[in-house]
């Protein structure tokens, strides 16, 4: 039994009114002394914050994988750990993907290069979880993220997230998509590109869903998506190249199918390169997910791994995502009491209705069905 167990029990156990058996004060009891960071499952675990902080100083290094810096402002958050904290953040292969960081976790398992945190889409979050590979670890804030946000036993959360969207190049492309079925269009014969392999990429995966919701899918069937994308390829309108400030300034990749906080950032990234990029997010398959952080269950660093958790989703760092257009896990919670930056929040597009996000039992059965036909239908 965990220290956080023996906590919770110990809190039954007063419930139960064992006052009454001659108990003259019943205390919740904590743990005897504090564990290990790589034991932890909170702060409170290790001896609190500051023992927390101090434990991970002293190992003064966190490695991270597949984080781009551009990518919902990673670079600031970074930055700003590495000052407040002096632990240098290594990041392996930024521009990786999630199943690429799945594979280093087996990979390197044991060495010192092993990845302490990873950044996933919910689907690999998930696969990662079965395989055991995560280390369990409630941060201060873990109740106020939405259930449908979180895995129960606290193996990974999401942090951040967005909407599937459209960008376009208007200075190139006389008339805009705004829906999924705009994209069959002769109009765009080799324009349409996607943000990375499906199979392996958690935006790409977001883009399949999408496409299955816009043509009579659902979160139970998703290959409707797959079937989408082949016909877009069949009629010769889907772009293998995966889109890119660069891409997109160059007219390689002018209509590109992104979450709406990157393809947002393109308006910062190209000013002054005569694009004239637009986003919408496409009504008839309107898809939000969010990015997943998790703790690898054998962490070199495992104090720095936890405190770059807690980090995250303090509410300086989430209104940092804000600032490259992300939309923090904690929006809603931060809009109540008062933490929220308003005015980059105000920058957000905006959607109709609520989000609702698949099951987890939804989001294995989707990228296992993707892993599967995507190759055969679209192919490589």
């Amino acid at each position: 039994m965990t220290a956080h167990h023996r906590v919770r029990a110990g809190a039954l156990l007063c419930g139960l009114g064992l006052a009454a058996f001659g108990l003259a004060a019943c205390q919740e009891e904590g743990p005897t002394r504090p564990v290990a960071p790589s034991r932890a499952e909170s702060a409170a675990e290790v001896g609190g914050t500051a023992a927390l902080v101090k434990a991970a100083k002293k190992e003064g290094r966190l490695n991270a994988i597949a984080l781009p810096r551009q990518w919902a402002n990673y670079g600031a958050l970074i930055d700003g750990f590495e000052k407040k904290y002096g632990i240098k953040v290594v990041v392996d292969n930024p521009n990786g993907h999630s199943q690429q960081e799945i594979d280093a976790v087996k990979r390197y398992r044991g060495r010192p290069r092993a990845p302490d945190v990873l950044d996933l889409g919910d689907s690999f979050a998930q696969s990662a979880a079965r395989q055991k590979l995560l280390a369990p670890y409630r941060v201060a804030q873990f109740d106020q993220i939405p259930p449908e946000q979180k895995d129960a036993e606290a193996r990974w959360y999401n942090n951040y997230g967005g909407y599937v969207s459209i960008g376009c190049d208007a200075a190139r492309v006389r008339t805009c998509p705004a829906s999924f079925a705009d994209l069959l269009q002769p109009a765009y014969k080799g324009l349409v590109s996607i943000d990375g392999d499906p199979t392996i990429a958690g935006s790409a995966f977001a883009a399949v869903y999408a496409a299955a919701l816009a043509n009579g899918g659902s979160f139970d069937n998703i290959q409707p998506g797959i079937d989408f994308f082949a016909r877009l390829a069949k009629v010769g309108n889907y772009n293998r190249v995966t889109p890119s400030p660069a891409t997109i300034a160059k007219g390689t990749t002018p209509i590109s199918i992104e979450w709406d906080y990157l393809s947002l950032q393109h308006l910062d990234q190209l000013r002054g390169t005569g694009v004239n990029w637009k986003v919408s997010i496409p009504f008839d398959g309107s898809f939000s997910q969010y990015y997943a952080q998790a703790i690898t269950k054998d962490a070199p660093h495992p104090a720095a791994a936890r405190l770059w958790e807690e980090y995250l989703f303090r509410p300086e760092s989430q209104n940092l995502r804000l600032v490259d257009y992300a939309r923090p896990v904690l929006l809603a919670v931060m809009a109540k009491n008062g933490t929220l930056d308003k005015a980059l929040a105000a920058r957000l597009p905006t959607v109709e209705g609520t989000p609702q996000f698949p099951t987890a039992a939804q989001l294995n059965k989707a990228l296992h069905t993707v892993g599967e036909n995507w190759a055969k239908a679209v192919g490589g």
